[in-house]
């Protein structure tokens, strides 16, 4: 009886990421007898024996015990250890980002049917080298313009990368629209496929940019390499299913140019909306700009931290790109002041590694950072700058805080830079307990995604000293 209790009793277990585990009892010979995968998948029990003497049974070994097929298929589209080794918003985003992906296959190769058509393709009397000259004109065009807009806005992705996500979409099916009225204009074709193609290159510096940081925040073990692959795979799984659907679509569209038309506007719609619903589904636990805001306005006006997820929720997408308030983060010193005095001004009782100036006409916060300003410091110079515009804003805030509004909303008796200090005075009390509100809740405060310029400085006034 207790060797029989003792074969019954599992020695060991085993498991794959966070699958079903499957036990490991002792053979009446000797051997190890492992659970098959398939009871806990399909339902029914089976074992093999692994015989001493190799690695799981050496020569002796049953054969190994096949994964189910549907664990095969997704292991080949989906980041090894998922979903433990992704963000908790992997799936949803991959599922509405794959419907936007297909929809903008159908939808691009409408477009790509229309550019053919006004470049001749068919047409007998249209000359190859006009082709290739147009075809040529239009590429040059779309390389210089994705040199340009990486130059010009590559640094800003990384702050808002849902808006410029989706900006990116939208600018595509503008694209894809003029590709397809080009062939009604003649006479502006060349200028309109170029047009189309200029912004399809930025799509491309802007979406490439985007997913770039998306893939930084869903890779939770090291794994960006693994991520963006799949990723990749999966994108090329939507596009050939896309491709199929193409060739069956077109020949039914190509002869009605109205049907083409409303096939583009249905399919069009259908991928903002999925685009906006995979964005939307983002939840992203470090602080830009706009989630920033979000937060502490919640927090001065209740007295607690926003979640990540309802804070994302709330984040603007469309206007996202405009904030009321002008937060300038490590600009040069010499921008800010010009004078002993005011420089004396701007370091007067304030003991953190930045300075802040603010010009209430303009209602812009201009923030210098010192050397050893860290993730921290720029966080509380953003804070500190936000807090400053509530002052002109609506909603309830905090006792000290709403005199300050009073005195600023009376007039211009007051200086900025008192303000500036009197601010700074109640953000000491302040600060610390909202940080730590920010990492219960779950926000990374180690890092951030705030835009933050390269400029940092050094003073040496004590801030005690007066100069007259």
């Amino acid at each position: 009886m207790a060797d029989v209790a003792r074969r019954e009793t599992p020695l060991c277990s085993e498991q794959f990421g966070s699958g079903a585990a499957r036990g490991c009892r002792a053979a009446a010979d000797g051997s190890l007898q492992w659970e098959a995968w398939g009871r806990h998948w399909w339902g029914f029990s089976g074992a093999f024996t692994a015989k001493p003497g190799g690695r799981d049974g050496g020569e002796g070994a049953a054969p190994r015990t096949a994964s189910p097929p549907l664990s095969r298929l997704l292991a080949v589209f989906l980041p090894q250890g998922f979903p433990d080794s992704v963000s908790a918003d992997y799936l949803p985003y991959q599922l509405w980002d794959s419907v936007q992906a297909f929809a903008s296959s159908l939808s691009g190769s409408l477009a790509t049917h229309a550019v053919l058509l006004g470049i001749g393709v068919g047409n007998a009397k249209a000359s190859v080298s006009a082709a290739t000259a147009t075809w040529l004109v239009k590429d040059s065009t779309g390389m210089l313009g994705r040199i340009v807009f990486a130059w010009w806005m590559g640094s800003k992705m990384d702050c808002n990368a849902k808006q410029w996500r989706l900006f990116a979409d939208i600018l595509n099916d503008v694209a894809m629209f003029l590709e397809i009225m080009a062939p009604i204009i003649p006479i502006c074709f060349t200028m309109t496929i170029c047009i189309s193609n200029l912004a399809k290159c930025i799509v491309g510096v802007a979406g490439g940019a985007t997913r770039a940081a998306l893939t930084v925040h869903q890779a939770r073990r090291n794994n960006m390499a693994d991520v963006s692959a799949k990723d990749g795979s999966q994108e090329t799984l939507v596009s050939l299913a896309g491709l199929l659907v193409s060739l069956l679509m077109l020949p039914l569209v190509s002869d009605h140019p109205s049907l083409s038309l409303s096939c583009f506007f249905f399919l069009t719609a259908l991928h903002i909306y999925a685009n906006y619903r995979a964005v939307r589904a983002l939840v992203i636990e470090t602080l830009n700009e706009g989630r920033l805001w979000l937060v502490l306005k919640h927090f001065l006006q209740r007295g607690e931290v926003l979640g990540t997820t309802p804070a994302n929720q709330m984040e603007p997408l469309w206007t996202g790109f405009w904030p009321s308030l002008s937060l300038s983060l490590g600009v040069p010193l010499h921008r800010v002041t010009s004078s002993v005095f005011e420089l004396q001004q701007l370091v007067e009782g304030h003991q953190e590694p930045y300075l802040l100036r603010w010009d209430q006409s303009r209602n812009q916060v201009q923030v210098v950072l010192s050397q050893t300003a860290g993730p921290e410091t720029i966080l509380r110079a953003a804070t500190h700058g936000l807090v400053l515009g509530a002052l002109r804003g609506d909603g309830p805030l905090p006792q000290e805080l709403e005199e300050l509004r009073k005195q600023v909303q009376a007039g211009p008796e007051k200086e900025s830079w008192v303000i500036v200090r009197e601010t700074n005075q109640v953000l000491d009390r302040l600060f610390p307990k909202f940080l730590k509100g920010l990492q219960d809740a779950g926000w990374r405060t180690e890092t951030h995604q705030l835009e933050v310029d390269e400029w940092r400085a050094t003073w040496f006034l004590c801030p005690e000293k007066k100069v007259l």
